[in-house]
């Protein structure tokens, strides 16, 4: 079972990810920790991406489409894979779409988190993080006893800057640029499924599993 999962930032993906990979026991695939294990593993694809990484450059689609093949041709992906932050484009998903055939695969889902822009910067700008000792919290969802301070340090909570409203807006902006055109070549495949992001984790995770089946 091969399962592409895409949503928004803060959709919570990582969460949702975690929970599929317990469930149906297959490994999640996501880029860029495929990226940051190859550079560490020293093997020739490994240096050939710590190369491109050191001169500041972009991995191509295809040395990407490769370590997926390198996870997906292991024991540990024998039984299918959730594919997460890739594709990103339609070159992408054509080009994983022509290396899962030549083996027999295909894509089975495309499970398409959805949350409102409102809501996903809601998310994000509200979460604080101690300096001290990295203890998140969230104003809204949750807050520290007293409120920007934290409750094992006493330190003054910070918010990230990628946590600002204007970067989530831009990080929003890019995303609709570029999973539009993803979705759209899954849609005719019959493989988009959209799932209600809005909830508790439970409620989501429950709306996820019936839209696999």
């Amino acid at each position: 079972m091969i399962l592409i999962l895409m949503g928004p930032p803060g959709a919570g993906k990582g969460t949702q990810a975690k929970r599929l990979v317990a469930r149906y026991g297959i490994p999640q695939l996501s880029t860029g920790d495929m990226l940051r294990a190859a550079r560490k593993s020293g093997s020739p694809l490994g240096q050939k991406v710590a190369a491109i990484m050191d001169a500041g450059e972009l991995v191509s689609d295809d040395i990407v489409i490769a370590l997926i093949e390198e996870k997906l041709d292991g024991s540990e992906a024998s039984e299918g894979a959730i594919l997460d932050g890739f594709p990103r484009t339609t070159a992408q998903a054509e080009a994983l779409d022509a290396m899962l055939s030549s083996k027999g695969r295909a894509v089975d889902a495309v499970l398409s988190i959805e949350v409102s822009d409102d809501d996903v910067v809601r998310r994000n700008s509200g979460r604080r993080t101690c300096p001290t000792c990295s203890t998140s919290y969230h104003v809204e969802f949750n807050p520290p006893r007293a409120a920007g301070v934290c409750d094992n340090e006493g330190a003054a909570l910070v918010q990230r800057e990628d946590d600002k409203p204007e970067k989530i807006q831009a990080r929003l902006a890019a995303y609709h640029r570029d999973t539009a055109p993803v979705l759209a070549y899954y849609q005719p495949q019959g493989l988009v499924k959209p799932v209600d992001g809005v909830g508790s984790i439970d409620d989501v995770f429950g709306r996820l599993t019936a839209a696999i089946g």
